[in-house]
């Protein structure tokens, strides 16, 4: 079995013995191996039986749900880790050869190399407990004959960061713009209170766009009780200590997701990963202000974001875009905020980004007009969990006023635009859009609830047999990507 730097280890018991050189006399040497008997037989007898070690799994949980896979995990780092990777073994294993998969043919690097990345500059700046909780994971994959290890779970959870921003950085080092336009355009999402909502508290919706190679498998809602801090219900990839498209609720009242900034291009490896920083920030944030100084405080730049943050407890809504230098909040009481992969500073655009704001016809502008119709005109004051739900299953595209099936719309298909996505990197018809949603309350967030959606939110089917005839050039894919079926919409709660 392969081991990471930080991987089982195993330690023999025995008992005391004597040593000594020199040779000893018949009734000595009788008697020194009396006392040895008389001590063995003294350990044993006033030993306590070792008591039965806690099962693990004790307070752990799973269940399959309409395309989801709901687990309950409970207790320390690695008891979590444990129940995590043991619970979702299979479904960890598939991802990670999927993603390893789709990596070496979009980024022309194979796994040993992210592997790598993870051991030269990841690992030794996670803090323990995420450490512990990884290698529990490891452990977990084991007791049901996984093979990997803490190298391959800490690059797994850096994906995005990794594939999308590090290697993007190493190819304009050696090609000046040929690593330009690989940051993904990831989600479609909203926060809204006060006056534009129906009851006057927050609604929150988000929807996950993504290559469907792997974004089939980010299926999974981790209903999470540590040991210390928060507990939190997100959705995540199987393996993922974080959320990582991102939708977290926690119980004392904080609301976090976000979609990608477009065109970004500074990475800084030196930095804390991006991965870990949002799990710290579920997982510690008491407040607005802790969940930017969290995600600020060594930021490397990965997978850089425009983060909406919502808190109950105050009703209070905010916008961080999350460069690597630059950032910028705002915040306030009564308003809406929008993500559609559109960066709004215009010293982060000018300074990490390759945008064009101007530029009205890709997805992240269109999106955001449509958006803004939506989310601040259409909707205000009528926004709650269903028309939330409407929100992120839309498909009016805005420049042409028409509905449709394209990179144009909230809930994408760019596996059926013509013009895939350039902005991207998307040639066209490439099997990307939306894989998911998930929209939740003030109310619902109260009692650690919310709806998920699992496949396309608009209701339509991914056929991979049907797509692939007509797409031959992406049938490298099919040894993963089969189908993407869309489900019923599906209330999740948290174990209290």
């Amino acid at each position: 079995m392969r081991f990471g730097n930080n991987g089982l280890s195993h330690s023999n018991h025995y008992f005391p013995y004597f040593y000594t050189s020199a040779p000893l006399p018949k009734q000595e040497l009788y008697m020194k191996q009396l006392l040895f008997v008389f001590a063995a037989i003294s350990l044993l007898s006033c030993s306590t039986p070792q008591e039965k070690k806690a099962d693990p799994l004790a307070k752990a949980s799973r269940e399959n749900k309409n395309g989801w896979v709901y687990v309950h995990l409970e207790g320390s780092p690695s008891d979590i880790g444990y129940q995590h990777g043991y619970l979702l073994a299979d479904e960890i294993d598939t991802a990670i050869q999927s993603v390893a998969y789709g990596f070496e043919h979009i980024t022309n690097k194979n796994w040993q190399f992210y592997r790598d990345a993870a051991k030269s500059f990841l690992w030794d700046k996670l803090e323990r407990e995420y450490k512990d909780e990884i290698n529990g994971i490891v452990a977990g994959l084991h007791a049901k004959n996984k093979n990997y290890d803490s190298l391959d779970i800490t690059a797994y959870n850096a994906m995005e960061e990794l594939a999308f921003y590090y290697v993007p950085t190493l190819m304009n080092a050696a090609k000046p713009g040929s690593g330009n336009n690989k940051a993904p355009g990831n989600c479609s999402a909203f926060i809204a209170t006060g006056s534009y909502t129906k009851d006057g508290k927050i609604v929150i919706g988000h929807n996950n766009w993504t290559e469907y190679l792997w974004g089939q498998y980010w299926n999974i809602v981790a209903d999470i009780t540590p040991a210390k801090g928060n507990h939190i219900l997100m959705d995540c990839m199987p393996g993922f200590i974080h959320s990582g498209d991102d939708f977290v609720i926690t119980n004392n009242g904080l609301l976090i997701t976000e979609t990608t900034i477009t065109q970004f291009n500074k990475f800084d490896s030196t930095g804390i990963p991006e991965f870990m920083r949002a799990r710290k920030a579920a997982q510690y944030a008491n407040s607005i202000d802790d969940v930017v100084k969290i995600f600020v405080e060594g930021n490397n730049g990965g997978y850089a974001n425009d983060w909406l943050i919502g808190d109950t407890k105050t009703n209070e809504v905010a916008k961080l875009e999350l460069g690597l230098k630059d950032y910028r909040v705002w915040r306030s009481k009564d308003t809406a905020m929008i993500g559609s992969n559109f960066a709004s500073d215009s010293t982060l655009i000018a300074q990490e980004t390759t945008f064009n704001p101007k530029d009205g016809t890709t997805s992240p502008n269109v999106r955001k007009k449509r958006m803004e119709e939506l989310v601040i005109v259409d909707l205000k004051g009528k926004l709650d969990a269903e028309t939330g739900k409407m929100v992120e299953a839309d498909h009016k595209d805005a420049l042409s006023g028409k509905n449709a099936n394209n990179r144009c719309v909230i809930c994408g298909h760019i596996d059926e635009d013509p013009l895939g996505c350039k902005e991207w990197d998307n040639p066209p018809y490439y099997p990307m859009g939306a894989v998911q949603g998930k929209v939740t309350t003030a109310d619902l967030a109260k009692d650690m609830k919310f709806w998920a959606h699992m496949g396309h939110p608009c209701g339509q089917d991914f056929i991979g047999d049907k797509f692939y005839k007509l797409h031959p050039e992406y049938a490298w894919m099919g040894k993963y990507l089969k189908d993407m079926k869309a489900y019923p919409w599906t209330l999740f709660q948290a174990k209290m």
